[in-house]
C-alpha cells in the first residue's frame, strides 16, 4: 500500500518517468505502469466461494416470517436437522441483516406534550412483599402517575386491582401533584376497562366526576406510556434497594419523601429540566383539583347478623350488636372501614382497616354490650316478689 502510493506520487508530482520510478522502487515496468493507473489502492481479492448457509436461506426466511418472536437457537436447531453443519457465528450475522428486511420493526414518532394536556398512569409491583402487621407480609402495588409536559410523578400503595383501590390510588397521585390534568391515559387494567378497550362503567363515572378524558392504550402497547416504565425502571433502583419498611403506612411516607425529594427534584435528561421547577409552571396552566375529591371507598349494603361480625377480605369486623336485624352501609376505604344503619343514620362500627389477612377486630364497646345482652337474656325476665314481714311468719309458728 505504502508503495503504490510513492509510486503515484513520484509519477504525478515530481514527474519521473516510468523506467526512473522503476529503477528507484526496484520494481518491473509493468508493475510501475498499473500502479500508475490504478486510482484504487491494491487488495487482495479472491473468487467469491458459496456459504454452508446457502441451501437453507429460504428455510430460514420463511421461519422467520411466519413464526413470530422465534430465537436463533430455536432456528439453528431446525436447520441442523435439515443439514446444516455450520456454526452459531455464522447464522447470527446473517439473521441480524435478515431480520429488518423479513420482518421490519416498528418505528417510533418523537412525542411533544403541551403542559396539562396529558398524565400517565400505571402500576407497579414492589420485588417484596410489604409487612402489613401481625408477622405477616403481602403483596403490594404501587399506582404511578406521571405529568407529560413536566415529568413530574407520585406514587400510592394499594393491595388489589379492584377498582375502588386504583380509584383511592389515582386521587392520591392527583392530589400530590395538585392539579388535573386534560386525560389521563391507562393500559388495559382489568378495573379500567370492559373486556374490549372501551372504559368501564366505574372508570368512566370517576372520570365524570373530576371532567377528565381518558385514553385506554392497545393491547400490549407498553411504549404508548414510556415516559412511566422508565420511572418505573428509576423507583427499582434508586428507591426499593436497601430500604426497610415497618408497615404501608410507612412504606407511603417513604414513597412520597422519594418523590418529593429524590426524583422530582432531579435533573431530568429526556426534558433537559428539573420536573419539580417544571410542575411549578405546568400547575398554572391546569385546573385545580376539586374538594372534595370524589369518594373512592368500596360500599355495601348488608343486614347486621345475629352474630354480630361483618367479612371482608378474609378478616372479621364486629358491628354494633344492638342493630341486629337492621340494614347497615359499609363504606370500606383504604385506611377505615366504617357501618352507617340506613333507617336512622346512626354509626353502627368504625374500624382500622387491616391489610393483613385471617383476623378478627372487635371494639371493646360492641363486645361490652354483647356481654350485656347475652347478661339479660341469662338471667330471664324480672318478676316481682311481694315481700311479707317475718312477725306474721312468728304468729304462725307456737312459741
Amino acid at each position: 500500500m505504502e508503495q503504490w502510493a510513492e509510486i503515484r506520487r513520484m509519477h504525478f508530482v515530481e514527474g519521473l518517468s516510468i523506467n526512473a520510478i522503476a529503477r528507484r522502487v526496484g520494481r518491473d515496468r509493468k508493475t510501475v505502469r498499473r500502479a500508475v493507473r490504478s486510482p484504487e489502492p491494491p487488495g487482495y481479492r479472491r473468487a467469491p466461494v458459496g456459504s454452508k448457509l446457502d441451501p437453507h436461506r429460504e428455510q430460514i426466511a420463511v421461519l422467520v416470517r411466519e413464526v413470530e418472536g422465534i430465537t436463533n437457537t430455536r432456528i439453528r436447531k431446525l436447520i441442523t436437522e435439515a443439514g446444516y453443519q455450520g456454526s452459531k457465528t455464522i447464522l447470527d450475522d446473517y439473521l441480524r441483516e435478515l431480520r429488518p428486511i423479513v420482518c421490519p420493526k416498528r418505528t417510533y414518532q418523537r412525542t411533544v406534550y403541551r403542559p396539562g394536556e396529558l398524565a400517565q398512569f400505571d402500576l407497579v409491583e414492589p420485588r417484596r412483599e410489604i409487612p402489613v402487621g401481625h408477622g405477616q407480609t403481602r403483596k403490594g402495588y404501587v399506582v404511578t402517575c406521571e405529568f407529560g409536559w413536566s415529568r413530574a410523578a407520585a406514587g400510592a400503595l394499594v393491595f388489589s386491582k379492584r377498582f375502588e383501590d386504583l380509584a383511592w390510588g389515582m386521587s392520591y397521585c392527583l392530589s400530590s401533584l395538585g392539579a388535573l390534568p386534560e386525560t389521563i391515559v391507562w393500559d388495559r387494567e382489568g378495573a379500567i376497562h370492559d373486556g374490549h378497550g372501551h372504559a368501564g362503567e366505574d372508570f368512566a363515572a370517576f372520570c365524570g366526576r373530576l371532567v377528565l378524558g381518558w385514553r385506554i392504550l392497545q393491547a400490549r402497547d407498553p411504549e404508548s406510556k414510556g415516559a412511566l416504565e422508565r420511572t418505573h425502571r428509576f423507583m427499582r433502583t434508586s428507591f426499593e434497594p436497601a430500604r426497610s419498611f415497618a408497615n404501608p403506612l410507612d412504606f407511603q411516607d417513604q414513597l412520597d419523601r422519594w418523590f418529593r425529594e429524590r426524583a422530582n427534584p432531579r435533573f431530568h435528561r429526556g426534558i433537559r429540566a428539573v420536573p419539580a421547577e417544571r410542575l411549578i409552571e405546568e400547575r398554572q396552566r391546569m385546573r385545580p383539583l376539586p374538594s372534595p375529591m370524589p369518594q373512592t371507598a368500596l360500599r355495601s349494603v348488608l343486614r347486621v347478623p345475629q352474630q354480630p361480625y361483618f367479612r371482608f377480605d378474609t378478616n372479621d369486623y364486629s358491628l354494633d350488636p344492638r342493630f341486629a336485624g337492621r340494614r347497615v352501609e359499609l363504606a370500606i376505604g383504604q385506611r377505615e372501614i366504617t357501618a352507617t344503619a340506613l333507617d336512622s343514620g346512626e354509626l353502627c362500627a368504625r374500624h382500622t382497616r387491616s391489610f393483613a389477612k385471617h383476623l378478627t377486630f372487635t371494639d371493646p364497646a360492641h363486645q361490652i354490650e354483647l356481654d350485656r345482652l347475652r347478661g339479660d337474656r341469662r338471667r330471664g325476665p324480672q318478676v316481682d316478689v311481694e315481700l311479707r314481714p317475718l312477725s306474721r311468719y312468728d304468729a304462725l309458728i307456737p312459741a
